[in-house]
């Protein structure tokens, strides 16, 4: 092995397989590998860029300037560039340091954001959901009382999720409809996704046959085009084609229905609750699979938590309902 880099050496040594009786394995090899950041550095850099100066970031970090200035240059030293341009009376930052801070500034947030949830577990658990903004109006939020009576101890956190949308590693879990194929992440189904026409009342009445939709206005969404030709389809009438505005969300075009404007091709469980209360009808008995599914979503480290543990048995048999 003379002559072979330190690190290589010691990979070589790992794949041999001479230290596997001491359970060690390359994976561990390549976590004492990895390259640790200068934290205080980059601590210094995110609070000076953020606050736009080292007085100010000194302040922040109750250091003196003069350390933080001393620390943002060791930082750039072992970056081998500049994230400042310094000129007199004005910090300005390079393109890299843009870059930098707005990665870091985010990554500061979530480590926060974490940090208050495991100081809460003390007092009481914490469930932070992501969900898709339709999914959490019109069928999420307005079940959360239910919720809190068989767990009122959880504390619950809405946040913006959908498969549009990071997983975040400070969610507990989140809402996602699709195949139930996200590497990462464990996927428990909840809802099937069956499609059907709504409208409201006044609009119902006057629909017969799927054949009489394309005197409509068919609204649609932007991210789901091909929801209207799939029900087109089963219903015998492959030749009709949706007309009519177009909607950033479930959400937008179901409330267009709702109130007369259209006919939208809503999907469950959005609808469920406009159903059974009358503002939405549905003309046809007919109901068309998505092809996706409704998944309750979380990483394996969370499966034993007191608050997912909760969550995941009440919003399985509320699925079931």
């Amino acid at each position: 092995m003379a002559g072979i880099p330190f690190p290589a050496c010691f990979v070589e040594f790992f794949k041999s397989g001479k230290l596997r009786y001491l359970g060690v394995s390359l994976n561990f090899l390549k976590a004492m590998m990895r390259r640790i950041p200068y934290l205080n550095g980059i601590r210094a850099f995110e609070a000076a860029a953020r606050l736009g100066s080292f007085a100010t970031a000194a302040k922040e970090l109750n250091v003196t300037p003069a350390a933080v200035s001393r620390m943002v240059r060791l930082l750039e030293q072992r970056l081998g560039l500049a994230l400042f341009v310094r000129e007199a009376n004005r910090l300005a930052l390079t393109p890299a340091g843009r870059s930098y801070q707005a990665g870091l500034t985010q990554i500061f947030d979530a480590l926060a954001n974490l940090t208050d949830q495991v100081r809460t577990l003390a007092a009481s658990p914490v469930l932070t959901v992501g969900v898709g903004p339709t999914f959490a109006i019109r069928w999420l939020i307005p079940r959360l009382t239910d919720f809190a009576k068989v767990a009122p101890e959880v504390d619950v956190r809405i946040t913006t999720g959908g498969v549009a949308v990071p997983f975040s590693d400070d969610w507990t879990c989140g809402i996602r409809l699709g195949t139930g194929d996200w590497p990462g992440l464990i996927a428990e189904p909840l809802f099937a996704a069956d499609l059907t026409p709504v409208c409201a009342p006044r609009v119902a009445a006057r629909i017969k046959t799927p054949a009489a939709l394309k005197n409509e206005k068919l609204l649609r969404v932007a991210h789901a085009e091909e929801d209207w030709p799939r029900w087109f389809a089963a219903a015998g009438v492959p030749k009709l084609a949706a007309k009519g505005p177009l909607f950033e969300y479930y959400g937008h075009a179901l409330q267009a229905a709702a109130d007369g404007v259209g006919v939208a091709l809503g999907i469950r469980p959005y609808i469920d609750d406009d159903l059974a209360a009358g503002r939405l009808i549905a003309p046809f008995a007919l109901s068309v699979p998505k092809g996706e599914q409704w998944y309750l979503v979380f990483r394996e480290f969370r499966r034993e938590e007191p608050a997912l543990r909760a969550f995941s048995h009440w919003i399985t048999k509320a699925a079931r309902r």
